[in-house]
């Protein structure tokens, strides 16, 4: 069985990097798979429901904590990012 959510990582004004803190994993282990992407279907704050995909926004889930939580890392390939977007996240 896996867990799965929805974060958002905020670029502000602009940026090259947003990051988000995933905690409240108690059974997630550092030998677990954790994966996150882009959620393209849902609209937040100023960004439309495509506009994660338009600005090619790469998303890495990093630093898994034993019984903690992780971090999703959000850039875009080329230049800054602006506003909110939503992140889905999985582990098992």
């Amino acid at each position: 069985m896996s867990t799965q959510g929805i974060a958002v990582v905020n670029f502000g004004s602009g940026t090259l990097e947003a990051t988000i803190t995933v905690t409240g994993q108690s059974g997630l282990s550092t030998s677990n798979l954790v994966e996150a992407w882009a959620t393209c279907n849902e609209t937040v704050g100023s960004a439309t429901d495509d506009s994660a995909w338009v600005e090619q926004i790469q998303v890495f889930a990093t630093y898994l904590i034993g019984g903690t939580g992780f971090t999703i890392i959000a850039k875009p390939m080329m230049g800054k990012a602006f506003g909110s977007y939503n992140v889905s996240w999985v582990w098992n």
